[in-house]
This record gives structure tokens, sequence and C-alpha cells, in this order.
């Protein structure tokens, strides 16, 4: 522990942890004070982010940065799962395919764009592991082509046309839930050969002991979710105050908040030239919200929603979802990366951003 109490004493970012009583306080004293938990939630958000990141790199050093990079998606997920299991029970279907739609596009785009500036910035020249980034990218356009289909059926006007959409949401609930699963048999048992990480690293401070790192990341995984619960119920107030759209508050606000600590260890991975660890964070975290949280929250609705939640969106977040996932694979297929890299992508980020800032908040 004297490890970990080294960390936040040298680090001025972690200073802010004490954010973190101070929001839960604030949100049992004064629950509609919305636009000023959403500021404290933001604040408390960021040091557990830099914890996790620092926990999930110490992990990585033992068990290398392709699983290292899976285990902080798992966990970033987990928390986004818990805020959507919420928002399922209470039947809020909008909030949590809005939150879908924007984790898939923001750890496409936002996060894989800016580890590329953030790593070009400092290295001349990067390089990663291609052959797991194509498969995290061919994964995700897998999940892409399977959430047009509910959505292209949803487009006819036909009063048969909603069974058919729920079955078939149903159908390839568990269809991306064993490609996920053969993903990850492929990947981490029978070819783990062709995934591992390229030696390119540079020589940083001694890792934490894995029991301390595995604890760390287990204890802020579960104050993250707490604090993000604060965050979701009063972003939407907040974000009235600010003047955003639900639109974007869904797709942007609430993706980057809540993946505030999977970007934390995506850019820090970058800056020290372990471009790997960021790209399977970035990539592999977008592929499982697609192949396994959604399809896990579709079946979830059958047990704790007050009506079964299909997988049809609304065209714009299919649109948005399909050409994040394209740019994803145009930009990793040569396994090299510079900082211009990082700005393209970023700038695909952006249209999608100011396109749903000027939208009508009646327009979803």
């Amino acid at each position: 522990m004297s490890l970990l109490f080294k960390e936040i004493r040298d680090s001025p970012m972690l200073w802010l942890l004490a954010a973190v009583p101070v929001v839960f306080a604030a949100a049992a004293l004064f629950p509609e004070a919305h636009t000023a938990l959403f500021i404290l939630s933001v604040l408390a958000i960021v040091p557990l982010a830099g914890l996790l990141s620092h926990a999930t790199e110490s992990v990585a050093a033992k068990t290398g940065d392709a699983a290292g990079g899976l285990l902080n998606a798992t966990l970033g997920n987990l928390t986004e799962l818990v805020i959507a299991l919420a928002a399922l029970q209470a039947g809020e279907y909008t909030l949590v395919k809005a939150s879908i739609a924007g984790a898939i596009v923001t750890n496409t785009l936002f996060m894989l764009g800016a580890s590329f500036l953030l790593g070009g910035l400092k290295y001349h020249i990067q390089e990663f592991n291609r052959a797991s980034a194509r498969l995290q990218a061919g994964l995700l356009f897998l999940a892409t082509i399977a959430l047009l289909m509910p959505s292209a059926l949803g487009g006819l006007d036909s009063a048969s046309v909603a069974p058919v959409t729920q079955t078939l949401s149903l159908s390839l609930a568990a269809l991306l839930i064993v490609g996920y699963g053969l993903g990850l048999l492929f990947t981490l048992r029978t070819h783990r050969e062709f995934f591992s990480s390229t030696e390119h690293a540079e020589a940083g401070e001694a890792p934490w002991p894995i029991g301390l790192a595995l604890g760390t990341l287990a204890g802020v995984t579960v104050i993250v979710a707490l604090v993000s619960e604060i965050f979701v119920e009063s972003v939407q107030e907040a974000a009235e105050a600010f003047g955003m759209t639900p639109a974007f508050v869904g797709f942007i606000v609430v993706a980057l908040v809540g993946g505030a600590a999977e970007m934390a260890s995506a850019f820090s991975g970058a800056r020290k030239n372990r471009l790997d660890l960021s790209v399977g964070i970035a990539l592999g975290s977008a592929s499982q919200i697609a192949l396994f949280v959604a399809p896990v929250l579709v079946l979830m609705s059958y047990f704790i929603g007050p009506s079964p939640m299909d997988l049809q969106f609304w065209p714009g977040a299919v649109t948005m979802m399909f050409l994040a996932t394209v740019t994803a694979m145009f930009v990793t297929n040569s396994g090299r990366s510079a900082w211009f890299v990082g700005v393209l992508v970023l700038m695909v980020y952006m249209i999608f951003a100011i396109t749903l800032y000027v939208l009508p908040p009646a327009v979803r």
C-alpha cells in the first residue's frame, strides 16, 4: 500500500481524489443540484482514471500488452455495463442504445486517434501489431453488420416488423456473444503467438506488484461505477444548463466521461511507445461493447427490463458506427502510425460531434 500512497502523494492530478467523498456527500445532501454534481463527478473520475491507468500498466507488464489491453477494456466496460443495466431496469432504452453507440464511436475514433496523435508527437513513427489490430477491427465490422440488420427492418412500415425485429435481435445477440468468445479463444489460446506485443516500449519506473495492481483495478472500478451513476443522473439536467442536445450528451459527453479510465491508460501507453496497449484498449473496448455488452443487455432486458429490448438503432447512429469501423480498419491496416494519422481520425470524430451538437433536441 505504501507504493499506492507514494503515487498519490507524488502526482498532483491524484490530489483530486478528494473530490470522490465530496461528490458522494453532495449527492446525498443535495440530490437536485445537478450542475454541481455533474462537475464534481467529472473531477472525481479524472484521478480515478489515473490510478486505473497505472494499475493496468503494471498488470500489462506481467501479462503482456494484449492481455493487459483486454483487461483494461473489460474493467472499463464493466462500468458502462453497470450504468446500462440500471437504465435498462428503469426502461430507459433510448439512453442505453445511445450509450452503446456513443461508446463504440468514441473508443474507435477519439481514443484511437488521440493515442496516435499523442504518441506521434513524441516519436517520429510508431509500430504496433497489425494482426491484432486487424482482428479487432474485423470483429467490430462483424458487429456493425449485425446492428445494421434490425435497423434496416425497422424502416419498413408494417405492424409485423416489431416481433420480427425482436426475434432477430435475440438471435443476433446470441450469435455475437459466440463470435466474441471464439475471438478470445483465437487470440489468447490457439493463435496467441501472432498477437504478441511489439518490443519497443521505453524503460520506465518499476511496475506495482501484481497483487496491488489487481486490488487497485477492482477497487477503483467499483468506485468509478458509483461515481458514474451520479454523473449519468445529473448529466441530462446539466446538459440543458450548458445548452447541449440530448443526442450530443448520449453520444459524446457520457461516452467520454464513461471511458475516461480506459483513455488514461491508452494515452499513457502511447506516450511510452506501447502502442499495442493503446490500440488494444481502443479497438478491444469498442468490439467488446458491440459483441458482448450490447448482446448481454438484450438478453438481460428479458429478466430485468419492463419489456424486451431490441438492437434497432436510429439511422444516424448506425451510419456513424459503420463509418467509425471503416476508418479504424483503414488506419490500422499498415501497422504503423504517425501524428497526422491521429489528426485524421480525430477530424472524423469531430465531424460526428459537430453534427450531433447542432441537431435539434427532437432528433434522435
